[in-house]
C-alpha cells in the first residue's frame, strides 16, 4: 500500500473540471470535453470534479451566476450565487468547492485546469449576474477557494 502512495504522490496530479473530459455535468447536461484532457485523466494525470454536483444541485439545473462581485467575493460573503429562477444557490457552490478543494489536497494537486466563464470554475472570466451571455473579469467560487489554498489556476483556454 504505502508503494502505491509513493507512486501517486511523484505524479503531478492535476485537478480538472469534470466538464472538460467529457463528463455530462455542465448545467444544461452538456459537457465541454477537450480531448487533451480526457487523455490526461485516462493517464492518471489528472483527476476530474464537477463543483456543482459536490455541492449537492442536480443535472441538469438552472445555470447560474455571481451577482455582485466573483468568486472571491462570495468567499467573503459580499457576493451570492443566483440562478436565472431567482434561487440563491451560494451555499451549494460554496460546499462544491470545499469538497473540490479536499480532493485536490487528497490528490496532492498543486495546479487545475478549470471551465472558464462558470461561476464555479472560471479564472479570468465569468459572466456578470444579468443572465445576458455579458462577461467580465472575474473568478468562479471553486476557482478562488483554489487560489487561497496555493492551487494554481487556469482554464482550457490556455
Amino acid at each position: 500500500m504505502s508503494q502505491i502512495i509513493e507512486e501517486r504522490s511523484d505524479k503531478k496530479v492535476k485537478i480538472v473540471s469534470a466538464c472538460l473530459m467529457g463528463c455530462q455535468c455542465r448545467y444544461d447536461k452538456k459537457d465541454n470535453r477537450v480531448e487533451q484532457i480526457e487523455q490526461l485523466v485516462k493517464e492518471g494525470k489528472a483527476v476530474p470534479v464537477c463543483p456543482e454536483q459536490l455541492g449537492g444541485l442536480p443535472t441538469p439545473r438552472p445555470p447560474a451566476e455571481i451577482v455582485g462581485g466573483d468568486g472571491f467575493d462570495v468567499l467573503d460573503g459580499k457576493a451570492r450565487v443566483i440562478d436565472d429562477r431567482g434561487n440563491d444557490v451560494t451555499a451549494d457552490f460554496i460546499q462544491g468547492a470545499q469538497q473540490a478543494l479536499r480532493i485536490a489536497q487528497t490528490a496532492g494537486a498543486a495546479e487545475a485546469v478549470l471551465k472558464e466563464r462558470s461561476p464555479s470554475c472560471g479564472s479570468a472570466a465569468i459572466y456578470d449576474g444579468t443572465f445576458s451571455k455579458t462577461k467580465r473579469t472575474g473568478v468562479g467560487v471553486t476557482a478562488a477557494l483554489f487560489i487561497r489554498n496555493g492551487i494554481a489556476v487556469t482554464s482550457e483556454e490556455n
